[in-house]
């Protein structure tokens, strides 16, 4: 094609691209071409409201994918959207998101269920933060972490397909490492894992063997997304559950839609976004309920979500609503009868207990964090993320109630627990600063080690 002339080179497409606004440069090419969005609909694949949302930017455009599909979609130069002109590579359009799930408020409960769209519309990386990354250095193999972010800033495209079972076992190792709070590891793990996923789902042909490839890509984007929030890595967090949702909206899993919607859902919490989190999370665990006889897979899943939402609901200072969908989740552990690790949930009767430390302790009671605490034995936690997890709380409880001495001596049960819980969370990294500067840090043995070895202190 020859660019120089192109009718995408008028002067609307010039000031589009002056404000670096990339919704409004599609749209400028678009009616530079000729084009409805209808006609850019049928060229990409992508609903007309979709791509009407992006062009307003009410939909971020931060996914590379996205972007290279519109300029070939509009058959424009990548590096007008901000992307390195480099050849082509085979991409498949994304689905787009369209959510419809049940509402249910207090007074809705023995109504009939309403349909209703949720439209999200939250701020994704912004547009600098992926612009050029197509040049970005490669990263050093001895850091997992900065391996994965490279990867996910700029997804690669030299893995090698690999048979759906083999993909299955190995994620479930991921998987495995994140449950065992070993997070560099399931870090350095993804790394390896996302690019003979990736290249899986491309080579898959239509139909069941494409959905389950694209189960397994949201799987892993889930996890990688639950992994970015432990680290406190907000940007990369919400653009990977924003992928890990476009994907499973391709497959016919409920459970996989539902771990999904949990993790954006947290997402959207941690982005000031509480009600709107709160409501997917109620409405995906409504259209599980009549799933629930189908065995403890939907029931455990259930359960998480109603304890995700009796959370995000006390985050958002909500205490009678918190109350009332916890016991929701305490009567599905109790049908559920033990505690289990159904679909990687660490649900049961335990599970939901360590919820309500946390909502206790968010709702600003650390007393009863501490004393819901008591009626739990730590060494009966199955999965050793949660019980680090646990003292992490009684950490953070004891800090907010002004007890420097208890604080500590969980944080240091945490670090036996797993040394990654305090080595890598924000949280406990500003408590052990804040330990450092109190006046009783002298009569805590130990203490200025403890800082080292975590990283809150120089060594």
């Amino acid at each position: 094609m020859d660019h120089s002339q192109a009718r995408w080179r008028t002067p609307q497409v010039h000031v589009a691209v002056q404000s670096g606004d990339l919704g409004a440069i599609v749209r400028a090419v678009r009616q530079a071409n000729g084009l409805t969005l209808a006609d850019l609909a049928q060229r990409c694949g992508y609903s007309t409201s979709t791509l009407s949302r992006m062009e307003r930017g009410k939909q971020p455009l931060a996914d590379i994918s996205v972007l290279r599909s519109l300029a070939g979609a509009l058959r424009i130069p990548p590096a007008l959207l901000g992307l390195a002109d480099t050849p082509p590579q085979s991409v498949h359009a994304r689905r787009p998101i369209a959510i419809v799930g049940v509402n249910l408020t207090a007074a809705e409960e023995t109504d009939p269920m309403r349909r209703r769209t949720l439209l999200l519309g939250v701020s994704g990386l912004s547009g600098a933060a992926l612009i050029g990354s197509a040049s970005w250095p490669a990263p050093a193999t001895a850091d997992p972490f900065r391996a994965l972010e490279h990867d996910l800033l700029t997804p690669p495209c030299h893995g090698i397909p690999v048979e759906l079972p083999g993909l299955r076992t190995r994620l479930a190792a991921a998987r495995t490492l994140f449950q065992q709070a070993r997070y560099a590891e399931a870090a350095a793990q993804l790394h390896r894992l996302l690019p003979a996923a990736l290249a899986t789902r491309h080579e898959a042909a239509h139909g069941d063997a494409m959905a389950a490839a694209e189960g397994q890509l949201a799987e892993l984007y889930t996890l990688t997304a639950e992994l970015m929030v432990k680290l406190g890595n907000d940007p990369l967090a919400l653009t990977t559950a924003d992928r890990a949702m476009q994907a499973a909206q391709a497959t016919e899993d409920m459970l996989t839609r539902a771990g999904a919607s949990r993790v954006w859902a947290i997402v959207l919490r941690r982005a000031d976004h509480a009600d709107t989190a709160q409501r997917l999370v109620v409405d995906n665990a409504a259209a599980l309920q009549p799933d629930l006889h189908r065995g403890p897979d939907h029931l455990s899943v259930y359960g998480t979500l109603l304890s995700t939402a009796a959370y995000t609901s006390a985050v958002d200072g909500d205490r009678d609503t918190a109350r009332t969908l916890v016991t929701e989740a305490v009567e599905a552990a109790q049908r559920l009868g033990a505690d289990a690790n159904h679909r990687f949930t660490a649900f049961g009767p335990t599970g939901v207990g360590l919820y309500q430390i946390s909502i206790a302790r968010v709702l600003g009671d650390p007393a009863a964090a501490i004393e819901t605490a008591r009626h739990i034995d730590p060494r009966t936690i199955p999965v050793v993320e949660r019980r680090a997890r646990y003292w992490s709380d009684i950490a953070r409880s004891f800090h907010a109630w002004g007890k420097p001495e208890q604080c500590y001596r969980a944080l240091l049960a945490a670090e036996h627990a797993s040394p990654d819980e305090v080595r890598y969370r924000k949280p406990i990294q500003r408590i052990t600063m804040s330990l450092l500067g109190h006046p009783t840090a002298k009569r805590l043995p130990g203490l200025q080690a403890f800082a080292r070895r975590t990283g809150a202190l120089s060594a």
